[in-house]
C-alpha cells in the first residue's frame, strides 16, 4: 500500500523548497487492489516548460492548479496546449 507523504515534501531538491517552486518532475506512486495511481508534479514556472513537457507526456489526465489569489499566469494557457499536443486527454483545472 501507498505510504504518507507531506505536500511539502513532495519537492526534494533544497532549491525547490528554498524558492517555493518546483523544477524537476517529481513522481508520487500508489496502488489500491485495483489501481495503480502516479501523480507527477510538473513545473509551472516558464522557465521550466520543457521540464513540464516531459511530465505531461506521462500523463493519462492531468489537474492544473491556478491560484485563486494570482489567477492564471501568462504561461498556463501554453500549459493547456502543451498537454494536448503530447496527448493527455483529461484536463480538469482547479
Amino acid at each position: 500500500m501507498a505510504e504518507f507523504l507531506a505536500y511539502d515534501q513532495i519537492d526534494k531538491a533544497p532549491e525547490e523548497r528554498e524558492r517555493g517552486i518546483t523544477i524537476a518532475i517529481a513522481h508520487v506512486e500508489y496502488q489500491t487492489a485495483a489501481r495503480h495511481y502516479a501523480h507527477v508534479d510538473c513545473p509551472g514556472h516558464a522557465d521550466y516548460v520543457k521540464n513540464m513537457i516531459t511530465g505531461a507526456a506521462q500523463m493519462d489526465g492531468a489537474i492544473l492548479v491556478v491560484s485563486a489569489a494570482d489567477g492564471p499566469m501568462p504561461q498556463t494557457r501554453e500549459h493547456i496546449l502543451l498537454a494536448r499536443q503530447v496527448g493527455v486527454p483529461y484536463i480538469v483545472v482547479f
